[in-house]
């Protein structure tokens, strides 16, 4: 139990070392990630209105359909091409990646590169 408390707390201090550096502009919004043990999260953000643009996840209707099993990177990957998909219809290419103080490995990596071949630039 210990172990999970230090990592949690590793995390949540990488995190704000971060957020202290970006901030998402309307021109450029921030893109959060944050995945749990199942399912992955992404939201485009405009810190200076507070408000959420676009979100997308994995627990959302679409991606839990079917009965194959899709892993988990790949998952991550579509998550990230359907959240380009979703920015650019409201008129954004350029956005800030915020990695939420995860490593930038595996499945975070994953939403970064699939929202790249979705048209978005970092």
């Amino acid at each position: 139990m210990l172990k999970k408390t230090v990592l949690k707390s590793r995390r949540q201090r990488r995190k704000r070392t971060i957020r202290n550096t970006i901030l998402g502009t309307p021109t450029r919004p921030r893109l959060s990630v944050f995945r749990s043990s199942k399912h992955i999260y992404a939201q485009v953000i405009d810190d200076m209105s507070g408000h959420t643009l676009v979100s997308a996840s994995s627990v959302e209707k679409e991606f839990r359909e079917g009965d194959e099993h899709v892993e988990k990177i790949e998952q991550a990957r579509q998550i990230g091409k359907v959240l380009a998909q979703r920015v650019q219809e409201k008129g954004i290419d350029k956005i800030v990646f915020d990695r939420n103080g995860f490593i930038y490995h595996g499945r975070v990596a994953a939403v970064a590169d699939g929202a790249r071949e979705g048209g978005l630039k970092f």
